[in-house]
């Protein structure tokens, strides 16, 4: 699996790095890092990240790095298959001393021993950073990681095209429905969430959207299988079985060109490619959050941050820590860069939102309002495994029409079966 901001926002989390191990081998493509000796010669940290698709990060990742005066930085962009490479590293004593990875590290990463604690390098900062997104990197009130930059997805629709049917944007998944289907011409489709129709993506909203969450707050049980999702499931099965749903389009729903080509009019998409989209179609671009599904539901938007993590068998442990907290901790100005000059990102640290040019007015305003407002992320014990249970739950249901109750409650006893296993 490679790395991305589809891997950011997926169902099912991280792969594990025993199930990564058999896929990659052991090789890494770097030796052991050098300890810094008695002669006190300057250490050589390896820090690794997976392919940005956005122009100019690379080239930026690199010069900060070599800004770093207490030691050399070894810069590695992984192209493909990330996970699975930095899953197979960690598992050897050659692993990179600072890497990135999706949301934090896995609960499974966290409980091998493999990333080291890095509360002492986020010290009194703690509070600066958005606090929804520090818990997902939060175990046993210790910091496995430090968030780098914000994502989210949203809803990208076309005001002209709903004006011209005397449409509202789409508040609850009912009107979503009624508006997509509406819209749709044979030119123009109404609503694209993925060449999959958005079972992928969308799946943990639908939870979410009908008021509810996926575990319970101790973490100790599923939650989810409940007659509200039973609803908020069927009402997306009548959209993804409408004329109005896009089912195929010239990429996926993680780009925003079907959107930008006028494939369809509404797309849900990322923040990411809100310059693009507003390049294409200026003050006719609206932005919305998922709708609301049911009488108890709730409108959300899913947010997740890509985030520095220290290996727990470093050479050069404090070292590691050191930077990790020189770039990612206390260095606001590139934090404020990263948001501003590759793609469309929000700060980890809501301070800096005024500084975070492309959010300051207009749709990209609008998104950043959306995170505070009805912003989620998927919980830190919703593994892997629980993932592919819902996920496949949800499949049949929806392109099968399974009985709702018979699947999700199978999912949520696997689900708890799963929980019990890291909670052992």
């Amino acid at each position: 699996m490679t790395l991305s901001r589809r891997t950011l926002f997926t169902v099912g989390g991280g792969l594990t790095a025993t199930a990564a191990l058999t896929a990659c081998g052991s090789n890494t493509g770097r030796s052991a890092a050098p300890s810094a000796g008695a002669s006190g010669a300057r250490p050589t940290l390896a820090s690794w990240y997976h392919k940005y698709g956005e122009d100019g990060v690379e080239a930026a990742l690199k010069k900060w790095a070599s800004e770093y005066t207490s030691a050399t930085i070894d810069v590695n962009v992984v192209a493909a298959d990330y996970e699975r490479a930095l899953s197979a590293a960690l598992l050897t004593p050659t692993a990179p001393d600072v890497f990135e990875y999706a949301n934090g590290p896995t609960l499974d990463m966290i409980k091998a021993g493999q990333v080291a604690d890095v509360t002492d390098a986020v010290g009194a900062a703690r509070s600066q950073f958005t606090p929804t997104v520090l818990a997902r990197m939060t175990y046993q009130d210790k910091i496995w990681a430090v968030p780098q930059t914000v994502d989210m997805q949203l809803l990208y629709y076309r005001k002209s095209v709903l004006a011209a049917k005397g449409l509202q944007p789409p508040s609850t998944l009912e009107e979503l429905t009624h508006v997509a289907n509406s819209v749709a011409t044979p030119e123009m489709g109404g609503f694209f969430a993925g060449q999959d129709g958005g079972v992928g993506v969308l799946g943990l909203l639908l939870i979410w959207a009908a008021g509810l969450s996926e575990l319970n707050p101790a973490n100790t049980a599923a939650t989810f299988n409940d007659p509200a999702l039973y609803a908020s499931v069927a009402q997306y099965k009548t959209l993804f079985d409408s004329p109005g749903m896009v089912k195929s389009a010239s990429a996926d729903w993680s780009d925003a060109s079907p959107f930008i080509n006028g494939e369809t009019a509404l797309q849900w998409g990322g923040l990411w490619d809100l310059t693009k989209v507003l390049a294409a179609h200026g003050d006719d671009v609206g932005v919305l959050p998922f709708p609301a599904a049911g009488t108890g539901g709730t409108k959300v938007v899913p947010f997740g941050a890509f985030s520095a993590c220290v290996s727990a068998q470093s050479a050069n442990l404090t070292v590691a820590k050191n930077y990790v907290k020189w770039l990612w901790v206390d260095s606001d100005d590139r934090q404020v860069e990263f948001s501003n000059a590759f793609g469309v990102h929000l700060p980890a640290k809501p301070a800096l939102l005024p500084r975070a040019t492309k959010v300051a007015a207009g749709p990209g305003q609008d998104a950043a309002s959306f995170v505070t407002d009805f912003g989620r992320a998927n919980a830190l014990f919703w593994t892997s495994a629980s993932g592919d249970a819902y996920a496949t739950a949800l499949s049949n249901v929806v392109k099968n029409g399974a009985d709702p109750a018979t699947e999700f409650g199978a999912a949520a006893s696997k689900v708890n079966a799963e929980l019990a296993r890291v909670n052992d």
